[in-house]
């Protein structure tokens, strides 16, 4: 019985009808809820267009399985007019991406009539997803983020806070300069350790003090900025 589920001839049938189309659809589309749910409860901080992008993405990909099937033609046809198709988007956290993999993965198991493995490997990696997530694997006790300081032109950048840096245990390193105000100012871009033990509005107080209350910027989620 079990093995039936996993060795469906549908996975190998090349004629497309409404019932398989619509059974291939259903199951697409709770495969992206599923996805999308395990998503939600595994990222803190979401964008409701991405969690129904990943509710959506398996039966669009299914879709696209079903209308190419084994037809060379109709494949390059498709790949033809995909090209020219430009996404523009932010920079993403690399958990996204593999979300949206896996999203697609899970759209063509169901595409290809492998109902069975579509579930299977669904489930398991959803629960994979969400005890990596309990356990916080990977997870440093260290916090890295993105410091920005503007500083005057009469304060020398290479060492200007090393001594703050010091009181606070901070590891550092300069990334980026570059002026601004007609080269009356100094932009500096960090990339900052703080560890457990630091004090996040006394370190920026130091700085506050240091750089002439001028602008200050800590950027909680590095990936996602653009130095």
């Amino acid at each position: 019985m079990i093995e039936s589920i996993f060795n469906s001839t549908a996975a190998t049938d090349t004629t497309l009808s409404l019932s398989h189309a619509l059974i291939t659809l259903a199951i697409a589309i709770v495969l992206g809820a599923i996805i999308s749910f395990t998503y939600m409860k595994t990222q803190p901080a979401y964008s409701q267009s991405f969690t129904l992008t990943m509710m959506i993405l398996p039966a669009i990909v299914a879709i696209i399985i079903l209308l190419i099937g084994s037809n060379i033609a109709r494949a390059f046809s498709l790949a033809g007019a995909f090209s020219i198709i430009r996404f523009r988007s932010a920079p993403g956290d690399s958990k996204d991406i593999s979300y949206v993999l896996f999203s697609m993965a899970a759209g063509l198991s169901a595409g290809v009539g492998a109902f069975g493995y579509a579930v299977l490997f669904t489930v398991v990696l959803c629960v994979l997803m969400y005890v990596l997530k309990v356990i916080k694997f990977g997870m440093r006790k260290d916090s890295q983020k993105t410091l920005k300081v503007t500083i005057p032109e009469n304060l020398g950048y290479e060492e200007a806070f090393d001594e703050v840096f010091r009181q606070h245990s901070v590891a550092y390193e300069l990334r980026k300069v570059k002026t601004t105000e007609l080269g009356s100012l100094y932009e500096l871009v960090y990339a900052v350790n703080l560890g457990p033990a630091t004090n996040q509005k006394d370190f920026l107080d130091a700085i506050r003090t240091r750089n002439g209350n001028l602008d200050i910027t800590l950027t909680m989620n590095p990936a996602m900025q653009e130095y």
